[in-house]
């Protein structure tokens, strides 16, 4: 009966709302009402009558800078407000309506229809209840009216009263901050945290922190991630949110077994408090299991209609057969070569025909295109047709393409990666069995090996570094030009592992280009290695090269440079920055390396 009610109230709420809004004036509407608002609901006159007057009195009026004209309610006594001229108690006051009426019902549908300068008037007037521009936000985002979502859903956080605010404005916080994320919005996306963790009620300072913490995991700032994470668990102890949000942590950390500890903490606490339902604590036990798999699952989960043909895809890699060897050749001088055969190319032209996107043959990593809008075309089809990955050129495409899509997420690691990079480095073993020559990017087909192994290092650095590094120092060993600028990787990985003496003679070798993550990484190890009359030198040349890098490594909370898709330039800020985020973990878990850092900067402007 409850669902009934609704469709018909909103029925008829939505056409008097087109009456409302031809002249603004109520004995119009009323006019309306008897005339043909009575068929909005099934022909009941009395009830369209005794709806019409609550509907109005809630109703903004651009007549009146969007503010209601609300009637005062008759006593029983009194003629009734519907001008039928007989008393409340013999006319709307006998009706008794089938469900209630909800008090912002028509500003709600208002914010639904507005458009342009209306709909921007009517937000700035402030005069919109808090409840019309949540569910108008909502309901604008889920019919893809993404702008109109984000215009309707600030209106509402920006309205400085959180009192307001219903508690069921979570999700609407949540879809907000996905909006500008996705919008490119990334100045207003933190102004929003910022204000909501300042100033913002306790039940969305927790969600907040969460979504910070996950937005540093994505720029691979894990030192802020987990500030983040600490302070969440704070505000929100008991938030089954937290469990996951750790178990990403720790994968990124390269912590699995500790992952899967702190999981079954999680699992034994929140279970034991009886809040959660049975889907939730089916995946606290997943987590608690295999945190890595759990995760990859939910996330292969989340893709929505690619869920399906990535499982698929999953499922093909974990079988596949081992790859057939490559035709390779040297070239005048010596150098070697890769080129592709008659049905290699014969493979990669059938799977291009499902793919379509060109990789990008200017650029170490990328199409262009964007070749998911698609993807569920070329999944299917590349699961219907395994021998297509016979072809290293197809390998590269879809090496590319996942990375583009997960980055470097560790639980992908080891069902979208590793099979991938099994085969290459069985090409790559081939390729070293040829002996000693160069193996040079912009040779014959080499490229396309090299940008897979790129892809493959990229998409394995957290959920499998040791490969990870394995196979970048196999791919270096083959082009000492570093066409990939792969030793800053190296070099950064093996800073992790504390294999300080194997860093410093990777960031030894010459450079034709002075790298800051490859001086800087020169820094540490010596300073780690106690030999910091060394380390000085080192930092004054990383200090020739950007100026900003010591303030920013040493500053607690530094002002974040602007996000860009673009390499930063050398000796930028953004340089800098993207350092920090990279390294600042290891500066810091290195006992008095930020101190002397700063130490050392007193010393340099000295001079």
């Amino acid at each position: 009966m409850l669902a009934a009610w609704v469709e018909q109230l909103l029925g008829f709420a939505t056409e008097a709302l087109e009456a409302i809004r031809d002249d603004e004036h109520y004995p119009s509407f009323m006019a309306w009402t008897r005339e043909h608002g009575k068929l909005a609901v099934g022909g009941n006159l009395a009830l369209a009558q005794a709806l019409a007057p609550e509907l109005w009195s809630q109703t903004p009026l651009e007549r009146l800078d969007f503010a209601c004209e609300p009637l005062a309610r008759p006593g029983r006594n009194e003629p009734c407000w519907c001008d039928s001229g007989r008393k409340t108690k013999h006319c709307c006051g006998a009706v008794t309506l089938p469900g209630p009426v909800p008090e912002h019902l028509m500003w709600m549908l208002s914010l639904r229809e507005w458009k342009g300068e209306t709909l921007k008037a009517a937000l700035a007037s402030g005069r919109a209840p808090a409840q019309a521009l949540l569910e108008a936000g909502l309901i604008a985002a889920e019919s893809g009216q993404r702008g109109r979502a984000q215009q309707i859903l600030e209106a509402l956080f920006s309205q400085g009263d959180w009192s307001r605010l219903p508690e069921q404005a979570e999700p609407a916080f949540e879809l907000l901050v996905d909006l500008y994320q996705e919008r490119g919005f990334h100045r207003k996306r933190t102004a929003l945290l910022d204000e909501i963790l300042e100033h913002g009620p306790l039940f969305l300072r927790g969600v907040a922190l969460e979504r910070l913490c996950l937005m540093h995991l994505d720029s691979d700032d894990l030192a802020s991630a987990r500030e983040a994470f600490v302070r969440a668990q704070q505000a929100l102890p008991d938030s089954p949110t937290l469990a996951y949000i750790e178990a990403m942590l720790l994968l990124h950390e390269g912590n699995a077994e500790e992952a899967a500890e702190r999981a079954r903490f999680w699992f034994r606490r929140l279970s034991r408090q009886g809040d959660l339902d049975t889907d939730q604590l089916a995946f606290l036990a997943d987590l608690a299991d295999n945190p890595g798999a759990t995760l990859a699952e939910q996330m292969v989960n989340s893709e929505e209609d690619l869920a399906e043909p990535l499982a698929s895809l999953q499922a093909l890699l974990e079988v596949l057969p081992t790859a057939p060897l490559l035709h390779f050749q040297r070239g005048p001088e010596g150098e070697l070569e890769y080129h592709s055969t008659a049905r290699e190319d014969t493979l990669y032209a059938a799977w291009q025909e499902h793919f379509q996107v060109l990789v990008d043959e200017d650029a170490a990593m990328g199409f262009e295109a964007d070749p998911w809008p698609h993807a569920s075309q070329w999944l299917s089809a590349l699961c219907a047709h395994p021998e297509w990955l016979d072809s290293p050129k197809v390998v590269q495409s879809l090496a590319l393409a996942l990375t583009n899509r997960f980055g470097s997420l560790p639980w992908m690691a080891p069902s979208m990666f590793e099979p991938l990079a099994k085969r290459l480095e069985r090409w790559l073993t081939q390729l070293e069995g040829e002996g000693s020559g160069g193996f040079v990017w912009d040779v014959a087909d080499n490229a396309v090996l090299l940008r897979t192994g790129l892809a493959l290092v990229v998409g394995m650095e957290r959920g499998a570094r040791e490969r990870s590094r394995h196979l970048a120092e196999r791919l270096l060993s083959l082009d000492d030009q570093d066409s990939l600028g792969l030793r800053e990787l190296v070099l950064d990985q093996l800073l992790r592992e504390g294999r300080n003496e194997h860093a410093l003679e990777v960031s030894q070798q010459p450079m034709e280009t002075p790298l800051l993550g490859v001086l800087m990484g020169r820094v540490l190890a010596l300073y780690r290695l106690e030999r910091q009359d060394e380390a000085f030198d080192a930092l004054r040349e990383a200090t020739d090269v950007n100026t900003h890098v010591i303030a920013m490594l040493c500053a607690e909370n530094p002002r974040a440079a602007s996000p860009s898709d673009e390499l930063p330039a050398s000796g930028s800020r953004a340089e800098a920055w993207q350092y920090r985020i990279l390294m600042r973990d290891q500066w810091a878990n290195t006992r008095g390396a930020l101190a002397w850092l700063e130490a050392q900067r007193a010393r340099l402007n000295a001079r």
